[in-house]
């Protein structure tokens, strides 16, 4: 461990944990004690410099860091996650396994990122539908990333919005309606391109996800991203 890292008091880490210079752990929230809420990270971590990672947070196994990551309180993180430099996890959020964040992303509060999803970098999840109005700590709607998702670089997903499984968003979409599984949405705002399951490589015009050849796929409304179910107009 570098002598450069701050470990507040009650933080548990697991077996060969590696620490780079300037690593916060267990920093308590505003209005809580240190040592108040508990950090527990699990075995094989690595975690690279200038990463700060708040109390009352629950890490599984096998996680890594890129430099400069924030995770705030209330979060959990499933085994084999890998959080890329200058991400930001907001508190309350829920993260399953496997999951990918490239560098630069932003997950808000109250997100749910679900198993095995993939989000590029600059990737922004926003949950504020009515910002600075009176009542807007209380209409957060977080994302809900479903398993194997796949959203590309710059692409900004709405407050409350659920991007199904398996749907692959472009990159530099905007998306202000649910996509569902296994579609290709892009455009801003988004809209229904393709099924995941016919895309193929260029090179030799094989199936990219041959997995989800066997799938049933939902006839997409028309003018729609695919069948999402209508929302309010997005916030500005």
């Amino acid at each position: 461990m570098a002598q450069t890292v701050r470990v507040f008091p009650n933080v548990t880490l697991g077996r060969n944990v590696q620490l780079d210079d300037f690593v916060v752990l267990g920093r308590p929230p505003r209005g809580r004690a240190a040592g108040e809420l508990r950090l527990e990270i699990g075995d094989d971590a690595v975690i690279r410099s200038h990463t700060v990672i708040y109390a009352g947070t629950r890490i599984g196994q096998r996680f890594q860091s890129g430099h400069g990551v924030l995770v705030r309180e209330e979060t959990q993180i499933g085994d084999g996650c890998s959080i890329g430099t200058g991400c930001i996890v907001e508190f309350q959020v829920l993260v399953g396994a496997d999951v990918r964040l490239h560098s630069g992303v932003f997950v808000p509060e109250r997100s749910v990122l679900e198993d095995g999803c993939w989000l590029g970098p600059r990737v922004v999840l926003t949950n504020a539908k009515f910002p600075l109005s009176a009542r807007a700590k209380e209409t957060l709607r977080g994302v809900r990333v479903c398993r194997r998702a796949k959203i590309g670089a710059n692409a900004t997903i709405l407050p409350g919005v659920v991007v199904g499984e398996d749907a692959l968003v472009g990159a530099g979409s905007v998306v202000t309606r649910d996509v569902p599984a296994g579609t290709v949405v892009a455009g801003n705002p988004a809209r229904r391109v393709a099924d995941v399951a016919d895309l193929s490589y260029p090179d030799t015009g094989l199936p990219a996800y041959p997995e989800l050849r066997a799938t049933v796929r939902v006839a997409p409304e028309p003018q729609d991203v695919g069948g999402g179910r209508s929302r309010e107009e997005p916030s500005p």
